[in-house]
């Protein structure tokens, strides 16, 4: 199962950068102060880039940008970099790594800072994988660093440097400000907005709040599927209750819970998707060690299957994207058995359903992120624990109609 889920990623990795490459409108300003209008490849970086392709028209060939001769760029008036130099302090947030100094440690760097808030007071971030930090300018001055820092006090035990407030609080005056809206200030994207839009909205500032485009990052949808299953088993040693039920057609119902990645577009998604399915069968056969020659085995199973699982996304356009997902599918039975029955009613030693978990691949189709359609296979799933006696052939594959509630 793990080769299967391995080649399944190592798969998505390999497609992945097949899939649509978006460019948007924007511009960027070179070092001779020239305003270049084109269309910049949107890869919705996660940390602050220092190169990025573009290309000047439709049809033109890509061409590389980087930090050493673009001042600014911008992307559809949304989101939007400067290149600064900044002192910035690097110090880890990790505990084993903190230090016993409050005080930050200052590095000139040269680096694109993302322009949160624009107006008298700018609002910057920058983040570097685990290193978040904000920054802020007042009245076209320097860019200065919010200074925040955990670090060991005595007795190891972890403080909190959060200069930021006292510099906000300082700076940023506004006669309805009370010291509680400093107080509760988090060093924390969404908080700091909304910190310096309520400064400007108080002093009656124009300002302009970038990278403001809303992305929903967790769907709940309801997936019922039609599924066809099939199951056979064997002894190592005696075949009397080797049994192959064939495949039957049935129903499942689940709930998956989406939570998108906030980077890369929001083409990668966790998902976990409790599903209800049941596979209740019955088989008459001609067994000649059986007294009476005939053996009637029934199977009562019924499960929880739990998928936890990676999905990637390709989009096609603004309605419609593709999709492929690997889970690992845990299955937790409910009073599952297989029973066996002679000709003249009386019972053989039934056997314990105890499975084990097993993998799952999909492909599919979402319209309008509201409605989908996915094709899902299911790999070997063992029945019989750690039986190794007795093996087991069970597969599955569903298709399986998706809503998004939310």
């Amino acid at each position: 199962m793990k080769k299967h889920l391995l080649f399944f990623l190592t798969t998505i990795l390999s497609i992945s950068g097949y899939s649509q490459i978006t460019f948007n409108n924007g511009y960027y300003i070179d070092n001779a102060n020239q305003k270049i209008n084109c269309q910049i490849k949107n890869i919705d970086w996660k940390n602050n880039p220092t190169e990025f392709e573009y290309r000047l028209s439709e049809n033109s060939d890509y061409q590389t940008a980087s930090i050493t001769t673009v001042k600014e760029f911008n992307i559809n008036d949304d989101i939007k970099y400067i290149r600064a130099k900044v002192d910035i302090d690097r110090s880890s947030n990790k505990l084993e790594k903190l230090s016993n100094n409050k005080r930050p440690t200052f590095k000139e760097e040269e680096l694109f800072l993302k322009v949160l808030v624009e107006g008298e007071f700018m609002l910057f971030q920058y983040v570097d994988n685990n290193l978040s930090r904000y920054f802020y300018s007042k009245n076209n001055s320097d860019i200065e660093q919010l200074i925040y820092k955990s670090y060991k006090s005595d007795y190891n035990k972890v403080n909190t440097n959060n200069r930021f407030r006292q510099q906000l609080w300082n700076d940023l005056k506004c006669p309805t400000f009370e010291l509680s809206d400093i107080e509760n200030l988090k060093y924390k994207k969404q908080s700091l907005v909304n910190f310096f839009e309520k400064y400007n909205t108080c002093n009656n500032l124009e300002y302009k709040v970038f990278d403001q485009s809303k992305k929903d990052l967790f769907n709940l949808n309801i997936r019922p599927q039609i599924r066809n299953t099939s199951l056979a088993f064997q002894h190592d040693n005696t075949d009397n209750k080797d049994t192959d039920f064939g495949s039957k057609t049935g129903f499942a119902i689940g709930l998956e819970a989406e939570f998108i990645l906030p980077y890369n577009k929001n083409k990668w998604a966790v998902i976990v998707e409790p599903t209800y399915q049941n596979f209740n069968v019955e088989k008459t056969s001609n067994v000649r060690e059986v007294s009476g020659g005939i053996l009637i085995t029934s199977i009562k199973y019924s499960s929880i299957e739990i998928p936890l699982g990676l999905r990637h996304y390709f989009f096609l356009n603004n309605d419609s994207k593709i999709f492929l997902n690997a889970s690992y599918v845990i299955d937790l039975g409910t009073n599952s058995i297989i029973e066996f029955e002679r000709k003249d009613g009386s019972k053989l030693s039934p056997l314990e359903i105890e499975t084990r978990p097993n993998a799952a691949f999909g492909l599919g189709y979402k319209h309008n992120d509201k409605y989908s359609l996915e094709i899902r296979y299911q790999t070997n799933r063992q029945f019989f624990g750690n039986d190794l006696s007795w093996t087991s052939d069970y597969k599955s594959i569903a298709v399986i109609f998706g809503y998004t509630i939310f």
